[in-house]
């Protein structure tokens, strides 16, 4: 049985064994700026009535959505999940699966992949989709890496109007394989002018992630094809209830966050990415698909039918790192999209949007709050600008109040100066989507009386 030693001898030859010379040089990737100059300040020892106590009294520290009033969203939604999606995924058979190697064994789990994979097609307007991946940003940036794959290009082109989370992992992704990333105003003269025969593909967002449909996109993809690149679309599922499938207006690859689709939001995962291409770009889709055959008597079966990581044989054939998928999360949003149905879509959809708009209008009758972008169509997220600092704003409605007001801009666009990115969902009232203006106008003036 091995074992690990303290002593100084045996640290040095440790470090020794790994190339390097001192502690401080195993360090030195890790910014001085957020490293820990102290012990850790652990209790205990408990027993495990006391641990539990402790634990609770750490989680009520915490304000969650039910908690307070929310009007945050930003990738992370607050949509009402049916009491079914709970039920069904929390059964043993399904909560503690894995990935299904023996289709003989999994033919439940097999089968909910399968129509994961399907409603995902119906929803995109794609041909074929993958058994889920592990949230937006990934799935955005496996989209560009395979774009990168098809076209044998190097450059890929994204519009500054992605998520600005979705653009920090798709640079990772991009600067250790050595292709270039290119940012770009979300402009139809800009974006042409950028495209070349460099570019491997254009990644647009739909709505973006300040809330705003873009309109010309049809326009922005015709551009795209022209120049011999991809098309990538990120989209927001909740809004294909309402706005036009990105399959009918040419997209290649369509890629969004799934959490939407009756997953809650737990305090920012897990999450669930869900990825759709073209039937032609199948050989080169990360992660797995599943598919429908016949065993020797005729009756219906489900296996899994490509993993183009190759992990079990040819590795250095593979086309993605992705191994593990979001199955559970898969379930739910296969449950809920059944629960639904397009109808059901629809409806929610069209709550979104007149719940949102009705906020707006209320937000934006308040004196000195503006709103930068006015006469742009949005769907459920939307942006004010505010007379004195975001950030202050947010925290008083919070501590004080127990509203999340919305995501403070500045850091992400601070071209937008003081401004708030506020998200309204079906779960709004009127009533609170009142309360929230009443306390946000009657904040304002008290900051701005204070400062004065």
């Amino acid at each position: 049985m091995g074992y690990i030693s303290n002593t100084e001898n045996d640290q040095k030859e440790i470090l020794a064994a790994i190339g390097v010379s001192s502690t401080e040089e195993l360090l030195a990737p890790i910014p001085e700026s957020i490293r820990l100059k102290r012990s850790l300040d652990l209790p205990g020892p408990y027993d495990e009535l006391s641990l539990l106590l402790h634990c609770r009294k750490l989680a009520a520290l915490n304000k969650d959505i039910d908690s307070t009033l929310s009007f945050l969203g930003a990738g992370i939604y607050d949509h009402f999940r049916p009491a079914i999606i709970e039920t069904l995924i929390g059964r043993g058979e399904f909560l503690t699966s894995y990935t299904p190697y023996q289709p003989e064994m999994s033919q439940g789990m097999l089968q909910v992949l399968y129509e994961y994979q399907t409603l995902i097609c119906a929803l995109t307007g794609m041909d074929i989709a993958n058994a889920s991946m592990y949230d937006g940003a990934t799935a955005t940036a496996e989209a560009a890496m395979m774009a990168t794959d098809i076209t044998g290009r190097k450059e890929v082109l994204v519009l500054s109007t992605v998520h600005p989370h979705y653009r920090q992992v798709l640079r990772t992704y991009l600067q250790w394989a050595q292709f270039i990333y290119k940012e770009v105003v979300p402009e139809s003269e800009a974006i042409g002018e950028a495209l070349s025969e460099r570019t491997a593909c254009v990644i647009l967002q739909q709505p973006d992630f300040l809330g705003y449909v873009v309109s010309d996109i049809a326009n922005i993809i015709g551009a795209t094809h022209a120049s011999g690149a991809l098309a990538i679309t990120v989209v927001d599922p909740i809004s294909l209830g309402i706005l036009c499938a990105p399959g009918e207006l040419g997209a290649d690859i369509v890629v969004g966050e799934g959490q939407g689709l009756g997953i809650a939001p737990g305090y920012g995962g897990p999450l669930l990415g869900f990825f759709a291409c073209r039937k032609e770009f199948m050989r080169h889709l990360p992660g797995r698909i599943v598919g429908a055959t016949t065993d020797q008597r005729g009756r219906r079966g489900y296996t899994m039918t490509l993993r183009t990581r190759e992990q079990d044989i040819r590795r250095e054939k593979a086309t993605s790192n992705i191994c593990t998928n979001q199955t559970l999360l898969a379930l739910a949003a296969t449950i809920y999209l059944c629960a639904l149905g397009k109808n059901g879509l629809r409806k929610v959809a069209e709550l979104v949007i007149r719940k949102a708009h009705y906020a707006h209008k209320a937000l934006c009758s308040i004196p000195d709050i503006t709103d930068p972008f006015s006469g742009k169509p949005f769907f459920k997220e939307f942006v004010i600008q505010l007379p004195i600092p975001d950030r202050d704003v947010c925290e008083k409605l919070l501590e004080e109040n127990g509203i999340m007001g919305g995501l403070p801009l500045q850091p992400y666009y601070p071209e937008l100066g003081n401004a708030l990115l506020v998200c309204v969902t079906e779960t709004k009232t009127r009533e609170q989507i009142d309360l929230y203006v009443e306390t946000l106008q009657r904040v304002v003036a008290e900051m701005t009386a204070y400062a004065k």
